[in-house]
């Protein structure tokens, strides 16, 4: 099957399209099969396979077209000896050759009278992960309004979305038909499903970026942001597990999954620190300089003890995962799925043709994101290859490694793998979370009242569910495979925003003064189920209007108080009072309210009266004087 379409700005006659294969050659070497794919080896296709006819195409426009084959057709049945063989697809109109394309096909040993050699080991495994966590708006706010919600309902304060809820449906049927395909499941995902699906292992909680935290070699930062070590541990990622699957007693093995970093012996030291005896390495693992394909199993000395990584080979999990192999092959026959998976096959047969009698056990790893129709195709792809073995990570994991001890530090990465975008991301990440992270330790620390004797009994325990809500969603923000990371900082901050902005000062209106002193009536509300302590300022623009500067108020759970300031004025005229809250530790919060204040000072008291009496002697003193100086003679 095929498609052809005018990339041109014009219309394009109806032409052929030729599917031609050459079925003695055998690939001798990686560069031979690489130039092929690229469209740049020169390898003769003398055997015809089939022709389609293809209508006249307007700009833009695609023709799906098909080629049918009977094995027993003479230049298939051609092939005497099994592996990857060249074919090429060619696009001809009015005999002007416009297009091609270079792919293979691969012939099993079924049928042929050569003795079979032992299948090449392969271990596929699939990352299970959301990939668009949100925060659930409604228990969040029963969380602030009520005091509190279950631990249950707590642990999935973060949900999926409902892209992952379809796509998961599409991927456990995907599973059930392939039940040797290594499923690598997220703990805290498993735990927000309402029926766990079936896993092989699991990973860090919300796949964790193991390497960028060593990259950054900042845990003070993470702290700040509101991340401890418990939270992504091997132990926390099993009592996850146990309780999405609701058994205390469920054991299964943890593998640290790698993020955008490099596993570095700084990263496999931490990883092995926090209990995880295995670690899988998607990418920049794998030695350059192989002469052949080994199994892809390494053991690294740490301080901490041996790490048994787990790499996947480099060039066959990049195909599973849609990359093509280099730039010119995605202009030529890897750019479609189709495409990919036969250079897959073709690549797999290749490899095991390098050395068939060689134990080998290959790791493919696939993406978090994976389409579950193309997981499908590349499993039936692969268990109707006869030249591999498919087998589990749990074989895998206690096979010989192929380099261990000093041989093993040669091929660890030096370099952190972190570029300079990734790495300014993930400060901002860092600092948008440290300030969400303190202003719900302010909170707690130096807004909720603070009285041991009249504390209600929940209050403790609501406190510590408000710091455990913003590090859950904390720890998803700093997911490594995880896109999602900004709804998740925006989900911390709206937890500091609810608790902060449910204290505030109910705008007051204008004041008229009518005297040197008066009352300004301030009404603090409180929206949260326990009072609140706080100081209230005011401050006035003008040096003849002010007020009183400071006052403490302690607001009931779910009410009003108020607070009055004194106002002193020294003459008539206008001044605005700008209304602020304070922590108890002096640091202002939440928004500010203004107040007008007019004046309109009247006389009311014998001291009033004396000022004037005395202004009218000065005024008349003046007028006499003025009448009864000596003038001079220019005048």
């Amino acid at each position: 099957n095929a498609t052809v379409t005018n990339t041109t700005g014009q219309e394009i006659p109806a032409g052929t399209l030729t599917l031609a294969m050459n079925a003695f050659y055998t690939f001798v070497s990686r560069n031979d099969i690489q130039d092929w794919s690229e469209g740049n080896g020169r390898i003769p296709t003398p055997q015809s396979v089939g022709q389609a006819d293809v209508p006249a195409l307007q700009p833009g426009a695609s023709a799906n077209v098909s080629i049918d084959a009977d094995a027993h057709q003479e230049s298939l049945a051609a092939i005497n000896s099994w592996g990857p063989k060249p074919v090429l697809l060619s696009y001809s109109a009015n005999g002007t050759p416009l297009a091609q394309s270079h792919t293979f096909v691969t012939r099993t040993g079924a049928g042929l009278h050569t003795p079979s050699t032992p299948a090449l080991h392969i271990t596929v495994a699939q990352p299970l992960a959301a990939n668009g966590w949100t925060t659930d708006s409604k228990l969040l706010g029963q969380l602030v309004d009520e005091g509190g919600i279950s631990s249950s309902k707590l642990a999935k304060i973060a949900m999926p979305s409902k892209d992952d809820d379809a796509r998961l449906k599409s991927l456990q049927q995907t599973f059930a038909k392939h039940d040797m395909l290594q499923v690598v499941g997220d703990p805290t995902y498993l735990q927000a499903m309402a029926m766990p699906t079936r896993v092989d292992g699991i990973t860090q909680p919300a796949l964790f970026d193991i390497t960028a935290y060593s990259a950054m070699n900042n845990a003070p930062a993470y702290s700040a942001a509101g991340i401890n070590d418990r939270q992504w541990s091997a132990a926390k990622a099993r009592k996850t597990y146990q309780s999405a699957l609701g058994d205390s007693n469920a054991d299964i093995t943890a593998y640290a999954w790698q993020g955008n970093g490099n596993w570095t012996l700084q990263a496999l030291t931490k990883a092995r620190q926090q209990g995880y005896g295995t670690v899988i390495a998607t990418h920049d693992f794998e030695e350059d300089d192989a002469d052949t394909v080994r199994t892809g199993k390494t053991v690294v000395s740490t301080d901490a003890g041996d790490v048994t990584v787990l790499s996947a080979q480099n060039v066959l999990s990049g195909l599973a995962q849609g990359k093509a192999t280099s730039d010119d092959a995605n202009a030529d026959s890897e750019g479609t799925t189709a495409g990919r998976l036969a250079r897959f096959v073709a690549q797999s047969a290749f490899y095991q043709m390098e050395q068939p009698y060689a134990e080998r056990n290959l790791l493919v790893c696939l993406n978090d994101n994976s389409d579950p129709a193309v997981v499908d195709a590349l499993m039936t792809d692969v268990e109707q290859s006869p030249w591999l073995n498919i087998t589990d990570l749990n074989t895998l994991s206690n096979a010989d490694p192929t380099l261990s001890g000093d041989d093993a530090a040669t091929i660890v990465p030096q370099s952190d793998g972190i570029n300079d975008v990734t790495r300014a991301n993930l400060r901002q990440t860092l600092s948008t979370l440290a300030a969400s992270a303190s202003d719900i330790k302010r909170f707690n620390a130096s807004i909720l009242t603070d009285d041991a004797k009249q504390a209600p009994a929940g209050l403790k325990a609501w406190r510590r569910q408000l710091v455990n809500a913003h590090g859950i969603m904390a720890l998803h923000a700093l997911g490594g495979e995880n896109p999602a990371g900004s709804t998740m900082v925006e989900g911390a901050g709206q937890l500091a925003s609810l608790l902060i902005n449910g204290v505030a000062i109910t705008p007051t209106e204008n004041v008229n003064v009518v005297s040197e002193t008066a009352q300004m009536p301030v009404t603090i509300s409180n929206s949260h189920p326990y009072p609140v302590t706080v100081k209230v300022s005011s401050l006035t623009n003008s040096m003849q209007i002010v007020t009183s500067r400071f006052d403490t108020v302690e607001v009931p759970a779910h009410g009003e108080a108020q607070v009055a300031f004194t106002i002193r004025v020294a003459t008539s005229g206008t001044a605005d009072a700008t209304l602020s809250l304070q922590d108890r530790q002096g640091i202002t919060f939440g928004a500010t309210q203004t107040t007008h204040i007019t004046s309109a000072l009247q006389i009311s008291d014998k001291s009033g009266f004396i000022i004037i009496g005395i202004a009218v002697l000065l005024g008349a003193l003046g007028l006499w004087r003025q009448f009864h100086r000596k003038k001079d003679p220019d005048e």
